[in-house]
């Protein structure tokens, strides 16, 4: 496995890691309705486009298997594919993400009780909590420091 800067983002490479990203809601967004999954989905690309600094793990085949995107010092995204989860891939990038981005900050979903776990394992804490995410839906947010 090889993690890379990824600075140009063209739409082959972006379909690559949207597929990346769907595979990984489905394992772990299990609160998510497929419906809303689909709806999400739509903005996904222009979001994976826009990050500040975007972070891709590749396979021996130059394959991405998982990826995260920084804005500033949070960890905005951070999406592994199933199939290489419990490798240490995520705790890599975020690694990764406090060395190079001094990355101190993520806001996740509070029913993907998987994900509260890794970064509490990872030394985060949550000091904020909204009832709704940052559309308004009803899908309540930690927001963690370390």
């Amino acid at each position: 496995m090889k993690i890379i800067l990824i600075n140009d983002r063209d739409t082959d490479f972006i379909k690559q890691l949207m597929n990346v990203w769907e595979r990984s809601v489905k394992a772990t967004h299990l609160f998510l309705r497929n419906e809303d999954i689909q709806e999400i989905k739509k903005y996904v690309p222009q979001a994976i486009g826009e990050i500040e600094q975007l972070v891709v793990t590749v396979n021996e085949k130059n394959v991405p298997v998982a990826f995260m995107g920084t804005e500033k010092e949070k960890l905005e995204m951070l999406f592994v594919d199933p199939i290489e989860r419990g490798k240490g891939i995520g705790k890599h990038l975020v690694q990764y993400g406090i060395e190079n981005f001094s990355i101190n900050e993520v806001t996740v979903n509070e029913q993907n009780s998987q994900a509260i776990g890794f970064y509490e394992h990872m030394g985060f804490r949550t000091y904020k909590r909204t009832d709704t995410d940052e559309q308004g839906m009803p899908y309540p947010l930690l927001y963690m420091r370390l």
